[in-house]
C-alpha cells in the first residue's frame, strides 16, 4: 500500500514555519516513516508540480507568478493547509494594503523597484482558492503541524484551537503581566497555540497566533489606553503581524491616521 503524500509549498515568507516543521526533529522522523515526502525545498526535496494527499502552504500570494503556482497547488492536492500568519492572514507583507501604499513600500525599500514586480495587495491564501484548514502562529508550533498531518491521514478534522492566550496562562500558571505589571499584552484577544511562551517569561503578548474566538478588541483597545498606550502604539499592536485578520484590522484601524507619527 502506497505511503499518503505530502508537500510543503514555499511563497512570500520568511522560511520561519518551514524550520518550525523541521525542528520538529525526531517526530519528524517518526512522521517520514509514515508519509512520502515529494516536495519540501528546506529539507531538499523539489517536485513542485507534484500530486499529493496533503499540500502545506507557508507565506501571502503577493505576486502574479503567485497567484497562478497557488492555484496548481490546489489542483494538485486532496488537502490544502495553510502553514503560519503569512499564509492564513498575509502576515508582516499585508501592511502595505493599509494605505494602498505598494508603490511607497518598494521605492523606500528597494534600490531599483521597477525591478520588483508584486500585487497591489498581499493576501492570505484562502483569498485565491479553498483551504481545508489553517493553522496559525508566527512561526508555527511544530507539534501542531504534525498532529494535523496525523489527523488528516486519518480521516479526522484537525483540532483547531481557538482558545485565548489568557487561558493558556493559566494552566500554565504564568503570573499576568497586565495585572502585575501594566504591560499592554494582546493575551486576551489570541488565540493560544505558542504555549504562553511570552508571558511566561515576563513580556507581553504581541498576538503572533492570530485572533482568538469570540473576543472584544475594543474593550481591550479601551484597556491599552488606560495604561497610557497613544493611538499609534495600540494601532501598531493590532495591525502587526496579523493587520489583514478582519478582528485585528478592524480594531486598529480605529486607531489609525495615515502616516500618523509618534504621538
Amino acid at each position: 500500500m502506497a505511503k499518503p503524500s505530502v508537500a510543503v509549498h514555499k511563497f512570500s515568507s520568511c522560511d520561519g514555519c518551514q524550520l518550525a516543521f523541521l525542528n520538529a526533529g525526531e517526530d519528524l522522523l517518526r512522521l517520514a516513516e509514515l508519509v512520502d515526502i515529494r516536495h519540501f525545498l528546506e529539507a531538499g526535496l523539489a517536485d513542485e508540480t507534484a500530486e499529493v494527499d496533503i499540500a502545506f502552504v507557508e507565506g501571502s500570494i503577493s505576486t502574479g507568478d503567485e497567484s497562478k503556482r497557488i492555484h496548481q497547488v490546489r489542483k494538485n492536492s486532496r488537502f490544502v493547509v495553510t502553514l503560519g500568519a503569512c499564509a492564513t492572514s498575509g502576515g508582516l507583507q499585508a501592511l502595505r494594503n493599509l494605505d494602498n501604499s505598494n508603490e511607497a513600500w518598494k521605492r523606500a525599500i528597494y534600490a531599483q523597484p521597477a525591478f520588483i514586480q508584486t500585487l497591489e495587495r498581499a493576501e492570505p491564501v484562502s483569498q485565491h482558492i479553498e483551504v481545508d484548514f489553517e493553522i496559525w502562529g508566527c512561526p508555527v508550533n511544530g507539534g501542531q503541524v504534525l498532529a494535523a498531518v496525523r489527523q488528516l491521514l486519518f480521516g479526522i478534522s484537525p483540532l483547531d484551537q481557538k482558545d485565548k492566550v489568557c487561558m493558556e496562562c493559566k494552566r500554565q500558571h504564568a503570573v499576568c503581566v497586565m495585572v502585575s505589571e501594566g504591560k499592554p499584552c494582546l493575551g486576551p484577544v489570541t488565540r493560544t497555540g505558542c504555549g504562553a511562551i511570552c508571558p511566561r517569561f515576563g513580556r507581553d503578548c504581541y498576538a503572533c497566533f492570530g485572533p482568538a474566538e469570540n473576543i472584544n478588541p475594543d474593550a481591550l483597545g479601551h484597556r491599552l489606553a488606560g495604561l497610557g498606550l497613544p493611538p499609534s502604539d495600540i494601532a501598531r499592536r493590532f495591525l502587526f503581524i496579523n493587520s489583514n485578520a478582519p478582528a485585528f484590522a478592524d480594531a486598529g484601524k480605529k486607531h489609525y491616521k495615515r502616516g500618523f507619527d509618534d504621538d
